[in-house]
């Protein structure tokens, strides 16, 4: 069929399991075709094909709610509700998003970026419902790293404790948590999820219920049955939080799956379904990949695997550059300890893991975790190197403050894609970290200009006993050379000094350098400062810039409120200054998706917009 025809789901209903499987593969196909092209999350979404098609066969979304944790995983949800046909804008500047949003269509009932909220969001929904007298499903899907989560396990115990109705279907693409194997458990399940099983046993607790001691011989049997079931299926954490357990069922088989879903709406309280999944299902390159290289991808060749684009000769991402330094000093450096919270591949630290396992430690989707693990390490006279995108590092933030910096321990965090990271959009945009540890005591904040920085202040960075946050951009640089580069305090540099400039630029990171180069280009007369420890100030060289006669211009790309140019203005303010002093950054707005380029020119925060500024000002 063709599947950009497809408005909503109600034509699901009528078709035969033939048809459904057949719908299967045509949905995939399209997935693999179109990710080719635009990028994303493949792997994931190859792995929930039957699944969702399953789920909104038995289920009536939007009235019911089925949604995705993080959900990254809902491209044949899309397809199903009709967006097939925007799938060419996927991840685009104006396009349909790579997760489910809210504004996109009734059907996206939640929205994230990060893992672990799902199961929060169902309970909430629940009491609503509840409150609302209303009677509706709530279908959250959550993965086996997802649940592991402490915030899974908090959510996890208050449904538990409420037993409000909800029929959490738990994905597990990699193995069952409770080890569960053989031919006795698959029987058993199939027992429990057949219609005369279900109607057997409601019949009998309607008639015990209504005899003398029905209710004590209820509770008598429920026990039993637990502990027949505690031998024969081991239902895992599911049983400690009193949720009913189905499973572990066939996550590619439909027909098994709408019998099970079916059975589960019959139940009155929470539940809990275990569909056994493949990641990149029927794709042979992300079905095989065992590193998570398929995960999320950009265009790539379908036929062989190829990808399209790849980083040119003599340079490498700021992951790379991070990680390579740090792979350098761990050989020099036995106390140095390498963490990341499940981003190893997206930081880069394959090799730190392969040649240094004893000192390296992936905590799971789990950051504010690996944070005071962190701290305890530190504690104990090592050097911990914490790897972590800048927008899951904000769950970190009461560790970050309260575990390390209160103490003043000597972590240093690697802040990976800080600053506009591109078609994630909105959830993954690093643009608030700036603002959200500055007002923080004790902590050092820098970026690199480039390559040989990078690695300069790493190499200070575990020299000095603060925490030390290492900001750096997901965009490629050049390979470049060190030459004896050494930081030695927490100074910045001129990269261009006038004796009487028209203005002064204050900027960091790749920012300040891409300045420099058009100011020297085009003969302006501006000076240049690269501000690379964001925090401290070097009050020698701010004072001279601010007791100058030229107008101040201050450029960055992450937040204004909170960021590096109000902070100058504050400073400025308290010594008694008062002179033209010009900031820029992302207004008080989140960001869509769309290139760097784009997006930064949206925002008139391109530096053709920004020079056009300077000149104007002039006249």
């Amino acid at each position: 069929m063709d599947l950009r025809e497809i408005k909503d789901p109600s034509f699901l209903k009528g078709m035969k399991t033939s048809e459904l499987n057949q719908l299967a593969k045509e949905i995939r196909q399209f997935i693999i075709e179109n990710v080719s092209h635009t990028g994303g999350h493949l792997s994931s979404n190859l792995g929930v094909v039957e699944l969702t098609i399953a789920l909104h066969y038995v289920f009536n979304a939007p009235e019911d709610k089925i949604f995705f944790d993080v959900g990254h995983q809902c491209y044949t949800h899309k397809i199903l509700t009709g967006r097939a046909s925007e799938f060419s804008t996927l991840r685009k500047y104006k396009g349909i998003s790579g997760f489910q949003k809210r504004k996109e269509s009734d059907y996206d009932c939640f929205e994230a970026g990060h893992s672990s909220t799902s199961l929060s969001a169902a309970l909430g929904m629940a009491v609503a419902r509840d409150l609302d007298y209303k009677d509706y499903e709530i279908v959250p899907v959550i993965g086996d790293g997802a649940l592991l989560s402490g915030m899974s396990f908090e959510a996890l115990n208050q449904i538990g404790y409420e037993k409000r109705r909800m029929i959490i279907i738990f994905n597990d693409n990699k193995m069952s948590i409770s080890g569960n194997v053989g031919a006795l458990s698959k029987s058993f399940g199939r027992l429990r999820s057949s219609k005369g099983y279900t109607n057997l046993k409601g019949d009998v607790k309607n008639y015990l219920r209504s005899q003398k001691y029905g209710e004590a011989l209820i509770a008598g049997i429920h026990n039993f049955k637990d502990g027949i079931k505690h031998q024969v299926i081991d239902s895992g954490i599911f049983k400690e939080f009193n949720l009913e357990y189905y499973g572990p069922i066939d996550g590619h088989n439909i027909a098994e799956m709408i019998r099970v879903l079916e059975t589960a709406k019959k139940e009155d309280g929470p539940c809990v379904i275990h569909m056994v999944t493949t990641k990149g299902k029927g794709y042979q390159f992300a079905e095989n990949d065992v590193t998570g290289k398929w995960h999320g991808v950009g265009p790539f060749n379908k036929n062989d695997g190829r990808m399209l684009s790849s980083t040119p000769q003599g340079y490498a991402s700021g992951s790379e550059i991070v990680a390579r330094k740090i792979e350098e000093m761990m050989i020099a450096n036995e106390d140095i300890v390498a963490i990341t919270p499940a981003m190893k591949q997206g930081s880069a630290l394959e090799h730190v893991f392969a040649h240094y396992p004893e000192r390296s430690f992936d905590c799971g989707i789990a950051e504010e975790h690996a944070m005071t693990f962190a701290a305890g390490l530190a504690l104990n006279g090592k050097h911990p190197f914490l790897a972590i995108y800048s927008t899951f590092m904000q769950r970190a933030y009461d560790q970050l403050n309260h575990d390390i910096c209160r103490m003043d321990l000597p972590l240093v965090l690697g802040i990976d894609r800080a600053g506009l990271v591109g078609a994630d959009g909105e959830t993954h945009h690093g643009v608030f970290d700036v603002g959200l540890m500055e007002p923080l005591p004790n902590i050092i904040i820098a970026q690199g200009k480039d390559a040989p920085e990078m690695r300069a202040l790493l190499e200070y960075a575990f020299t000095q006993k603060h925490p030390f946050a290492l900001r750096f951009a997901r965009q490629t640089v050049a390979i470049e050379p060190d030459e004896n580069r050494k930081i030695t305090s927490t100074d910045w540099e001129y990269l261009v000094k006038c004796e009487n400039p028209d203005a002064v630029i204050l900027s960091y990171g790749f920012d300040v350098k891409k300045i420099s180069q058009t100011v020297k280009d085009n003969n302006l007369n501006y000076s240049v400062v690269n501000c690379r420890f964001l925090k401290p100030f070097d009050e020698k060289i701010l004072n001279e810039v601010l007791e100058g006669e030229a107008p101040v211009y201050i450029y960055e790309c992450d937040m204004h409120k909170g960021g590096f140019g109000v902070n100058i203005l504050d400073y400025a303010n308290s010594i008694g200054i008062c002179k033209k002093i010009v900031t820029t950054g992302i207004p008080d707005q989140y960001v869509e998706q769309g290139s760097t380029s784009q997006l930064r020119e949206q925002l008139s925060l391109d530096l053709p917009a920004f020079f056009r500024k300077i000149e104007e000002d002039k006249k």
